[in-house]
């Protein structure tokens, strides 16, 4: 990776970017004043050396930092709840959330809930039911991706599945924004390339449905074409050859920018994904991956101008709505996304309870065409069937 691609960036918060700087990790905790920190992960990434190495220098730097890694794929309440009850026994004052989205949400969330008297669904993304939190109940967070997708370390909330309902709930607050964020790309070299590229749909698919959600906001829209773009051209890269540090590196800076731009507002792509990984538990980059072309089709009508616009920012061959479609479908083959979502488990018998979780999904409203529960239905029914 080149000594150019390094930087110190604070939008939309402090990021230390660059290969090899999880070694500044003691110098983030002494920068926001934590002492003893509970680093907050998935089981997988638990037993690898760049946890044991990490932990070892944090005690080395006199940091005494606690481990926790109960974290499912899909984070549930009881992981949340779990890591609470650690961080207050062990009187931790702050976390390190390290991982993919899983990790890395869930990290977030017990910083969030460290200090709070209310019950965790108190908080969902609901009106403005995020001011029932108290402030000085948050804990401070440091963030470490070791995947280019979520870009859960630049956002404000976190996703969590309700097991009662089998449904995703978004817990959002501004101060669940992390303090500082270290994005190693040396960290994603592990990543496996089915992973690689579900995760990698993930971050295009955070930028585009916010370039797709009506309103205005011309600094999420140009953030989302740039992040684009940096997929476009090292997501397929990073998929053939995980070692390539240039390409990890773009790729991690586009998935902060998804999340980034996502504030504008995400759509019915997230809308149809996420009560399939509710209720099926299936990667969740992946299933919007299988979901997007179809939800594109759906919404033609009202973005067919802006993708045209898109694509010749993309420098695509074929600079219209369908030349776009042909180059996402071709980018999915290429690195093995499935064309349906028959082939993640949904079958016809789960369509009807589905859509009526999409239509209510956070997301819906972010969609360029308004989607009700027929209209929810018709696009899982295209998915299933891979009718475009």
């Amino acid at each position: 990776m080149s000594q150019s691609l390094v930087g110190n960036w604070n939008y939309p918060t402090s990021i230390r970017f660059g290969a090899g700087r999880i070694r500044e990790l003691p110098d983030a905790c002494k920068a926001i004043g934590l002492k003893r920190p509970l680093l907050v992960t998935d089981p997988g990434l638990a037993s690898l050396p760049m946890i044991s190495d990490a932990m070892l220098s944090l005690r080395k730097a006199g940091i005494d930092v606690a481990l926790f890694s109960e974290v499912k794929p899909n984070p549930v309440a009881a992981n949340v709840e779990a890591g609470v009850r650690i961080l207050r026994a062990a009187k931790n004052d702050g976390v390190i959330a390290w991982g993919g989205g899983s990790g890395i949400d869930t990290g977030k969330a017990i910083a969030f809930m460290a200090g709070q008297t209310r019950p965790l669904w108190d908080f969902e993304d609901i009106g403005d039911w995020w001011t029932r939190a108290n402030p000085a109940g948050i804990y401070p967070t440091i963030a470490v991706p070791t995947t280019a997708g979520t870009g859960s370390e630049t956002g404000r909330a976190s996703v969590i599945t309700d097991t009662g309902m089998h449904t995703k709930k978004i817990i959002f607050h501004p101060k669940m924004m992390p303090s500082i964020v270290i994005a190693d790309p040396e960290l994603t070299v592990g990543l496996p390339a089915k992973l690689t590229a579900g995760t990698g749909m993930d971050a295009f698919i955070h930028c585009l449905e916010a370039y797709c959600a009506p309103g205005y906001h011309p600094y999420a829209e140009g953030i989302a074409v740039e992040g684009m773009r940096l997929v476009k051209e090292n997501l397929a890269r990073a998929v053939k050859d995980g070692r390539d540090i240039e390409a990890r590196g773009h790729m991690l800076a586009a998935s902060q920018m998804g999340s980034t731009a996502f504030q504008k507002g995400l759509g019915a792509i997230h809308s149809l994904s996420h009560p399939v990984g509710a209720v099926l538990d299936t990667h969740h980059g992946l299933t919007n991956a299988v979901a997007m072309p179809y939800v594109l089709q759906f919404n033609r009508a009202a973005i067919d101008e802006k993708i045209q616009r898109l694509a010749r920012w993309l420098g695509l061959r074929n600079p219209t709505f369908d030349g776009f479609m042909e180059w996402s479908l071709d980018l999915r083959r290429q690195i093995g996304i499935p064309h349906t979502l028959a082939e993640l488990g949904v079958k016809e018998s789960h369509l009807d309870k589905f859509a009526e979780m999409a239509a209510v999904d956070p997301t819906a409203g972010g969609n360029p065409v308004k989607a009700g529960v027929p209209e929810m239905r018709k696009m899982y029914e295209a998915a299933v069937a891979g009718r475009l």
